[in-house]
């Protein structure tokens, strides 16, 4: 059995401030210091669950880049015979690599809280203007979009690691199946209590053996199609541009909604609305 790990910056330890998780020519400080140390974080992190999956008897590791510009992995840190993806302008964006053949779990690394949470460290939604998605009347993250994909192509997540507060949502949203391994305790939007960084590697290298073991019995995540997804802002001016797009109708001034037949389809949707969405407040 092949997996895929999707591995994001804003919940390995260590981090909890937007500074740490931003490259310098995108807001990060001026000699990346405390950027450098947090990629560094995030792809020993990677690499701990590569690990964790190969003692498990995974044939096959690809690791994906899933945070901002998605070219943070210091390749020369993974272990040796995985694969790696890199760049933004995936098909599939933060799973890419669950469409392949043979690929039977998908694993989150560095996973944060969805947007509006309470005390989860960095808490958003796919980018800072984003103040709710829903699915099915269900309020999600980025881990439950990516699970839809995932789901589509019959791909069980089982593996989730990052802050507590993300993990609990993980959990009643994907149920007990997923493997959690909280690296970090959240006490507010820009403050947490984190493990040893070796400790957190440890324990996420051991998570995942664990989950990939039992990947066998996981279910993959669906919902009831056709899904409504409710796409919510923070200013009304994004909703005004994102019900010009044919399929998109309003539900009040920051809200729009939208009706898909599969995952695929509604993934791309929300992608692209995000996108539409990246207007000017000052025009």
């Amino acid at each position: 059995m092949n997996v895929v790990i999707s591995v994001d910056m804003e919940g390995v330890c260590g981090v909890a401030s937007w500074v740490q998780v931003s490259p310098p020519e995108f807001g990060g400080l001026v000699n990346g210091t405390e950027y450098q140390a947090a990629r560094t974080q995030m792809t020993l992190e990677a690499a701990a669950a590569a690990e964790g999956a190969l003692a498990a008897g995974a044939t096959g590791v690809l690791i994906n880049d899933s945070h901002d510009t998605m070219r943070n992995l210091l390749p020369e840190l993974l272990p040796r015979g995985v694969r790696f993806t890199t760049g933004n302008d995936k098909p599939l964006s933060m799973v890419q690599g669950v469409q392949e053949e043979g690929v039977g779990a998908l694993l989150f690394v560095g996973y944060h809280a969805r947007a509006g949470s309470v005390r989860g460290p960095l808490a958003h939604t796919w980018n800072g203007f984003i103040r709710d998605v829903r699915v099915n009347g269900r309020s999600t993250g980025e881990y439950g979009l990516n699970a839809l994909v995932a789901g589509h192509y019959g791909v069980p997540v089982v593996f989730a690691a990052g802050d507590d507060v993300a993990l609990t949502e993980i959990t009643a949203e994907l149920g007990e199946q997923v493997v959690t391994v909280p690296v970090k305790e959240g006490l507010s939007t820009y403050a947490a209590v984190h493990l040893h960084p070796q400790d957190a590697r440890d324990r996420i290298r051991e998570g995942a053996e664990r989950a990939v073991r039992a990947a066998a019995q996981a279910t993959p995540y669906t919902t009831q199609w056709p899904a409504r997804t409710e796409l919510r802002f923070d200013h009304q001016a994004r909703a005004d541009q994102c019900e010009r797009v044919p399929g998109v109708t309003r539900v009040n001034a920051e809200t729009v909604a939208w009706e898909s037949g599969d995952a695929l389809h509604l993934f791309g949707m929300f992608r692209m609305l995000a996108r539409v969405a990246e207007v000017r407040l000052n025009a």
